[in-house]
This record gives structure tokens, C-alpha cells and sequence, in this order.
């Protein structure tokens, strides 16, 4: 035998060995898990979809784009996973070595939820029993509020890097310290933005191709105006979001965006019908329930719609359950320059209709409300929520002249105001722009399917801030009799009382964020955010039934269908 490989293998043993005795040296990630008959359990609520990408009508280049932003994608679920818990990547290893003959149900499980908590029951853990932490993986885990504000009371310089949306905050012996993303992740964040610019290099279309290069700048700046104004300038079949976005994960401050991907192609025949919807922007901001000084006409008067086909997602929006539509940017300086895009996922929107929102309306529903169910006011509503989301205040001016926003001053609970706010304002533009004749359906119908996808959003748990932005609403308008269990225990409707109900429930919202009140907020949501007995039962008699899809997509495989 030659020598040299003999060297060699005897070395290669000596480290295998010696990997093997540190890794059984050291603690095990995983300690406890939930039963696998909870896990199977919690799988079925789930149900799968296959969702096919039809790139048929895309040109050559473009296909050659779609798999590229797939790859790109796939750095981004790396990303969020370790915004979630800065443990993740270690815990996902020991899940792919567990010696357990239900390993794939385990992996399954942590893969949808990106992390060992159950997004489907306020984050409850199915693998150790630590609670999530509130500071995600953004924060030092043991760090709390009053040390964070602590900090900034004695460093009031360092309070625009802490309070940034694109900073970790990481502990430096007895100081706390502010890394931006492109430095706390500086690996994987130069890897992203090079698969962007390779994706630039393939594509033929101006804009596609200017957004790709300036949001790979972007991303190893932090800085993401120029980029956030570029995207809302796509024209092409291609429609793509790429970066940090939502504030979700972070429920401490609601500070920390976290990492995304949505890869669609543009239904243009769709998109020009809904079009129409975006030239009363000037109208529905006039005709909010508020004081004229507290309506915001300076945000941008640019607001297109685009209707898609979703053929891929990543990071913060594929986690547990899936989004049905997103109004981006977030940035309040591209809003007032630019407005802001509504892009509904239609096929993504379809398939939570026919396999979760008509199983339950046909459970809890009187006969009347349940025959007006409709797919057309359903998608419509989720169409009008994300073009209220840019109505109503946004940048704050304080009583000593400074400038804030919303956000900063609801923290924690911005987000679930603000989900109620769409939703609301979902309603009550729909109705007013059905008076326009923009949308031709009745208003039973527009009621019927409101209320009927109430407890879809509400299964997903009220700690959640679309599920607790619902709770308020179908808690509010049950108090003031809009809604009323009949003789059978179903839930049904007094169209009269709706109107009026929504517009008060719209006001106080508003107000709200028109003045900032945290305590106003707080209020709110510890009286009506909550999950009442008759919630309760109306959630365990939908027990059987999945509460979202699980989106398997086609274009990972490489393949065209």
C-alpha cells in the first residue's frame, strides 16, 4: 500500500474519532420532544397543495431568472432561520442524525415552523420546553425592555443603530452592542446578493434587471431606499420580493424586519381588471372615519395592483401559515414618494378558500350567511385590506415638533393594531367602493364573507397578529350586535347593524394610530384580543378540520408544468 495514503486514512480515522468523542462530550441541542402523535396531529392541519408553476409563458431568460431567484431563496430560508433562534441551524443538524424512526415527522415539523415552536398554537414548543423568546433571534436572549431602553438612556447616540430595522443587537461582556445584518450575517448576505446579480445578468428586462443590481447593493448596505423605489417600478411578467420586510418575529419591539421571498408571475389580464380599484386612493383616504388632520394625503398617489401566481416563497412568509397577499415597501419614504404595491397571491388565495375557509363557514354559519359565502368578496376584501394598510396615518409629528411613525409608537402591539386596521378598512372601502360600482357584489354577500373568514384567521391563535387583529373585531362586533349565535348555535348576521359597527370599530382604530396612544392600544387589545368560551368551542368543533395549506412547489424540482 502506498504510504502517503496510508498517512492519509490513518489521519482521516484520527479525526473522524476524535469528532465523534466532541460531539458526544457536548450537550445534546435537543433534550425533550412532543409526542410524534401530537406532531402527526399538528402535520394534518396542514393540508397539502400542490402548487404548479406554469412558466409557459415565460421566455427562455426568464425561466433562466426563476431558477436563479430559487437558489437565492434558498439562502434566504438560511437567513431567517437564524432570526428566528440563533440555535436553529444547530438543532436542525441533530434532527438530521436523530436515530428515530418518525425523524422525517420531526423534521417536517421544524422545517414549516423554522424553529421548535408551533406557529399553529401561539408558539407552543414540540422540541425542549423553553418558551420563544420574545427577542427572537435579534436580541440577546435574556435581555428585557427595561435593559434595552437602559442602554439607550445612558448611549442616547446609539438609539437610532438600536432601534434600527435592519440591526442585531449582541451582548460585548457587560455592553450591548448593534451589528447591522450585512455585518451579523455577513456570509450568507454576500452569497445573497451575488445570486441577485447573477439573476440581473440573465434577465432582459430593464427594470427586473435594475431592481436585482440595486437591491444586491442594497443588501450589503442595509440601506434600502433606492431599491424599495425601484421594485415598485417592475413591469415585467416576473414579479419578485426579495429582503427584510415584516416586523412579526420580533415581539419585543416589532423593531427587527426579517428576512423574505415571494417569486411570482403576473396575471396581466387580472391586474388591469382590479386596476381600478387604485384610482380611489385620494377618495377612500378622504373618506375615513377621522378628523381631516389626522388623514394623510402626502403618502404617494401611485398605488399599483398586481393579481399573481405565486410559484415560490422563502423565509419569514413561508413559515407556518401562508400569506394570501402583501402591501409593500414598508418604508414611510418610499410611501410618501411612491405609495405603495398590493400584490394578491390569487392561486394561493383560491386554494385557502376551497380547502380551509368553506370547511369551517359550512360548520359554524347559519344557512342564510353560509349560501353568499363567495370566493369573488373574499378575495376582494383581502384585496381592500392590503390597499388600507397605506391609508390612514403614517408618519407622526409629536407636540414638540419631532417626527415618528406609527410603529415606533405602538411597539409591540403595532403590529396587531394594524392588522385590525386593514381589516376593518377592508370593509368598510370595499362597501364604499362598491357604491362607486367599482366592485359589483351585494353587501350581504360582502358580510357573510367577512364573518365567515373570521375563525380561519382566528385558528391560527389570537398571540398571532393577524389571528389577534380578528379576535378584536369579532369580539367587537358581537358585543354590539352585528353578529348573534342563533337557536342551532350558528353564528349569524344583522346586516343592519355592520355599517355602523365597522365605521366606530374603524374610528377608534385610527385615532389610535393617528395619536399614537400605546396605552389606547394596550387597552384595546387586553378587552377584546381575547379568546372567549364561545370562540373556544366554535375552535374545538373545528378541530378535524386543516387550518392552512402546505404549499409543495413544482418549480424547485426544476420543472415545468
Amino acid at each position: 500500500m502506498n504510504p502517503i495514503k496510508k498517512i492519509n486514512i490513518a489521519a482521516y480515522v484520527t479525526i473522524v474519532v476524535m469528532s465523534l468523542l466532541l460531539f458526544n462530550c457536548g450537550e445534546p441541542m435537543i433534550k425533550t420532544k412532543a409526542p410524534v402523535s401530537y406532531i402527526k396531529n399538528e402535520l394534518k392541519k396542514l393540508v397539502p397543495v400542490d402548487i404548479r408553476s406554469d412558466l409557459s409563458i415565460l421566455s427562455e431568460s426568464e425561466k433562466q431568472v426563476v431558477f436563479k431567484l430559487v437558489e437565492a431563496g434558498k439562502i434566504i430560508d438560511q437567513l431567517f432561520l437564524l432570526q428566528v433562534d440563533s440555535d436553529n441551524p444547530e438543532i436542525r443538524k441533530e434532527l438530521l442524525t436523530m436515530k428515530d424512526s418518525h425523524q422525517k415527522d420531526y423534521l417536517e415539523m421544524f422545517d414549516i415552523m423554522f424553529g421548535s415552536w408551533n406557529r399553529l398554537e401561539d408558539n407552543k414548543p414540540f422540541l425542549n420546553s423553553a418558551e420563544k423568546p420574545a427577542t427572537a433571534g435579534f436580541y440577546p436572549k435574556d435581555m428585557t425592555k427595561e435593559e434595552f431602553q437602559s442602554h439607550l438612556n445612558m448611549h442616547p447616540e446609539d438609539k437610532l443603530v438600536f432601534e434600527n430595522s435592519f440591526s442585531v443587537i449582541k451582548r460585548n461582556g457587560d455592553q450591548l452592542i448593534a451589528l447591522m445584518y450585512h455585518e451579523a450575517y455577513k456570509d450568507l448576505v454576500q452569497e445573497l446578493s451575488g445570486k441577485l446579480r447573477e439573476a440581473a445578468d440573465l434577465s432582459q428586462n430593464k427594470n427586473l434587471r435594475k431592481f436585482l443590481i440595486q437591491r444586491a447593493d442594497d443588501l450589503l448596505t442595509d440601506d434600502y431606499f433606492e431599491s424599495d423605489m425601484n421594485w415598485m417600478d417592475l413591469d415585467g411578467k416576473i414579479e419578485v420580493v426579495v429582503g427584510p420586510y415584516e416586523v412579526y418575529e420580533d415581539e419585543l419591539f416589532n423593531y427587527k424586519a426579517a428576512y423574505e421571498m415571494f417569486l411570482c408571475i403576473v396575471d396581466l389580464e387580472s391586474s388591469e381588471q382590479f386596476s381600478a380599484a387604485s384610482r380611489y386612493l385620494h377618495a377612500m383616504e378622504t373618506n375615513l372615519p377621522i378628523p381631516d388632520q389626522y388623514k394623510n394625503f402626502n403618502r404617494g398617489s401611485s398605488s399599483p395592483i398586481k393579481i399573481v401566481q405565486e410559484i415560490y416563497t422563502a423565509g419569514d412568509t413561508k413559515a407556518g401559515v401562508q400569506t394570501a397577499a402583501f402591501n409593500l415597501p414598508n418604508d414611510e419614504r418610499v410611501r410618501e414618494a411612491k405609495g405603495s404595491k398590493k400584490v394578491m397571491l390569487k392561486n394561493i388565495t383560491e386554494a385557502k378558500f376551497q380547502k380551509v375557509l368553506l370547511p369551517i363557514a359550512e360548520k359554524i354559519l347559519a344557512e342564510k350567511p353560509l349560501k353568499h359565502v363567495s370566493f369573488d368578496c373574499y378575495f376582494n376584501h383581502i384585496l381592500m385590506h392590503e390597499i388600507s394598510h397605506g391609508l390612514g396615518p403614517g408618519v407622526l409629528k409629536m407636540a414638540d415638533g419631532t417626527e415618528t411613525t406609527v410603529a415606533r409608537e405602538l411597539k409591540e402591539l403595532y403590529s396587531v393594531i394594524e392588522e385590525c386596521k386593514a381589516d376593518v378598512l377592508g370593509l368598510y372601502n370595499l362597501l364604499f367602493l362598491m357604491d362607486k360600482g367599482v366592485f359589483e357584489e351585494k353587501r350581504y354577500e360582502a358580510y357573510a364573507s367577512y364573518l365567515g373568514g373570521m375563525f380561519r384567521s382566528i385558528r391560527f391563535g389570537i398571540g398571532e397578529a393577524h389571528g389577534g387583529g380578528v379576535a378584536i373585531q369579532f369580539n367587537y362586533l358581537l358585543e354590539k350586535g352585528a353578529y348573534f349565535v342563533n337557536e342551532k348555535g350558528q353564528l349569524d348576521l344583522r346586516p343592519e347593524k355592520i355599517e355602523p359597527v365597522i365605521r366606530e370599530l374603524a374610528e377608534t382604530v385610527l385615532i389610535i394610530e393617528a395619536e399614537g396612544e400605546y396605552e389606547a392600544a394596550k387597552s384595546l387589545i387586553e378587552k377584546y384580543s381575547v379568546m372567549t368560551p364561545l370562540m373556544e368551542n366554535y375552535i374545538k368543533e373545528l378541530a378535524d378540520l386543516p387550518i392552512d395549506i402546505r404549499p409543495h412547489y413544482e418549480v424547485e424540482k426544476g420543472r415545468e408544468n
